[in-house]
């Protein structure tokens, strides 16, 4: 997976990245979640036309890479936000970052976390953040590898379980 390329998403990608995050949640995190939990999540929080409008709507940033037509993987960041605990500083959100279960540990996640940054400093933000839930320690050290370092902490509920998500971010 030599030849990565990512690329601003288009509305055309908005069903396959709504495809994409539901099939990789599910992969990442059914192990570790009852059934009804991620049923009820799926079918609720992150169906796959909420996914589709955040697309439609430009409900984000969204960007895919790619190699060759074949899509890997995924982020949407979040712009435009005040986070209360950076003061005034500006800064912009991951709000997700996926790829595929045969492109994890290929440089999908290396090559989308460069073009975050890369669109964080290019509209001048002070601060990238993101939250991971902390029994994630692939995502936790990979992140921490980029410079992200935790800052705090915060409820996410996945169908009626509430879980802590880690609040990480890198100044810029």
């Amino acid at each position: 997976m030599e030849n990565i390329v990512v690329k601003r998403a288009e509305l055309k990608h908005a069903a396959l990245i709504a495809d994409i995050s539901r099939q990789t949640f599910h992969d990442s995190f059914a192990a570790a979640n009852t059934k009804e939990d991620m049923d009820k999540f799926l079918n609720e929080q992150f169906s796959r036309e909420a996914l589709i409008k955040e697309v439609e709507t430009n409900d984000g940033i969204f960007f895919i890479a790619c190699e060759g037509d074949e899509v890997l993987g995924y982020v949407r960041l979040r712009d435009g936000e005040y986070h209360p605990q950076f003061g005034n500083l500006s800064s912009i959100e991951i709000v997700r970052i996926y790829a595929i279960k045969k492109a994890i540990g290929k440089g999908v996640g290396s090559a989308l976390i460069k073009k975050c940054i890369d669109t964080a400093n290019d509209l001048e933000r002070k601060i990238i953040w993101l939250g991971v839930w902390e029994h994630n320690q692939r995502a936790i050290d990979f992140y921490s590898k980029w410079g992200f370092e935790k800052f705090g902490e915060h409820d996410f509920v996945l169908g009626t379980d509430v879980q802590t998500d880690w609040l990480m971010k890198k100044d810029l």
